[in-house]
């Protein structure tokens, strides 16, 4: 059986105010081109379809295109929820979508209740589980703690007592979850655009979760990994903080035999824009030839001058036209004290002039006091000439 794993698509995100709904369509389009050339029979989606629980339109209606055409491929998809998710929204019309090879498990409830899926070798039993909010099945599992990992725990009780049921059989379990071998490795492994799942300060759930099971799909993290043989995150299919830049994306494709995973190649997606980040004094980053290749990628740029450049987003961006961020970190520079630490009896534009000089280290021109004076006299509320008049009370002025 071939599989292809991918997760957190986060369709409808933005990255620092630019749309990428149209990157993500390429990497759609692309998943499906993979599915028919690859020959896939199972495509497992694990979690995180949506950006949001209430995502745009657009972002509905790719999803349901998406769907749609999978279906049309003849591989079979699994589609489970994640914490970006809503479970209720993402999984309406499951059961009639059941019947067109599209499985949506969106529902705790129905945790150790699998996909079955055949090949030569028998069957395959797919077990989507949708991200699982500690507070919501703690009373109804009777969990021992407030944890991700008691969860978890619980819902492969679920999966295993099926698997036992069932006798013999190659097991898929799809998760979305803060996975890991050891606390220890856990730092390295998260992102910046991952949203914490933490509950009480603990949302580590340990790889020994899923021992036994023949592949695990896991979802959640947005840098691809291989936790051990069988257990893998995917990551996203495009980088959506900074914190991602050199992750190569895209999605695991799985080959399952008769005894478990014989091997697993990873299928990078098409890169809509690189993503970097640049250090440096303005000068010396306007004028560096060998970064030429930076010229088309989106960047944080940190600029270490002493003093904070006039212009300097504006000068960046003639070179580098899609800068999204900017830091002042000069060299040298220990830790400031607080910006203006007295303030009390000091007019608004003296506060404004003093602000200038703190951060760039540089009186205010006479432009750009003239200017903050308009700014501050235009925050002021209009006297109104009649206030000092008093109203007797028959309403009339005296």
């Amino acid at each position: 059986m071939r599989i292809l794993h991918t997760s957190d698509w986060h369709l409808g995100r933005s990255f620092h105010g630019v749309g990428l709904l149209d990157a993500q369509a390429a990497f759609l389009d692309h998943l499906v081109a993979t599915v028919v050339e690859e020959k896939v029979d199972l495509v497992l989606v694990s979690g995180d379809v949506h950006d949001r629980a209430l995502p745009p339109v657009d972002a509905v209606r790719l999803a349901d295109d998406l769907l749609a055409r999978l279906a049309t491929t003849g591989a079979r998809t699994v589609v489970t929820s994640g914490n970006h998710d809503s479970a209720i929204r993402l999984g309406f019309n499951s059961r009639l979508a059941d019947h067109s090879g599209v499985h949506l498990r969106t529902r705790w409830q129905a945790v150790g209740d699998p996909v079955l899926v055949d090949d030569a070798h028998g069957t395959v039993a797919v077990h989507g589980i949708p991200y699982l909010e500690p507070d919501a099945v703690r009373q109804a599992w009777d969990l021992p703690a407030r944890t991700h990992e008691a969860a978890l725990g619980a819902a492969m009780e679920r999966v295993r007592a099926d698997l036992t049921a069932r006798g013999p059989v190659r097991s898929v379990v799809m998760a979305h979850a803060f996975v890991a071998g050891s606390p220890d490795a856990a730092p390295a492994m998260a992102s910046d655009s991952e949203r914490d799942v933490s509950v009480g300060g603990v949302q580590i759930a340990p790889t020994s979760l899923f021992d036994g099971v023949s592949y695990t799909a896991l979802g959640h993290l947005h840098r691809a990994a291989e936790l051990t043989d069988g257990v893998r995150y995917s990551g996203s299919p495009i980088a959506y903080s900074f914190s991602e830049a050199g992750h190569t994306k895209g999605s695991w494709l799985v080959e399952l035999g008769a005894r478990g995973v014989e091997r697993a190649d990873f299928v990078p997606a098409p890169v809509p824009r690189a993503v970097r980040r640049l250090r440096g004094r303005l000068d010396d980053l306007l004028t560096d030839a060998s970064l030429a290749d930076a010229e088309d990628a989106w960047l944080a740029v940190a600029l270490t001058d002493p003093r904070r450049p006039r212009l300097a987003m504006e000068r960046l961006r003639s070179r580098f036209p899609h800068t999204l961020t900017l830091a002042f970190e000069p060299e040298g520079a220990s830790a400031a004290a607080p910006l203006l630490p007295h303030v009390t009896g000091r007019s608004d534009l003296d506060v404004a002039l003093g602000f200038v000089q703190e951060v760039r280290e540089l009186e205010a021109t006479t432009e750009e006091a003239l200017l903050l004076q308009l700014a501050c006299d235009s925050c002021h509320s209009n006297v109104d000439p009649d206030a000092d008049e008093r109203i007797d009370s028959s309403g009339e002025a005296v």
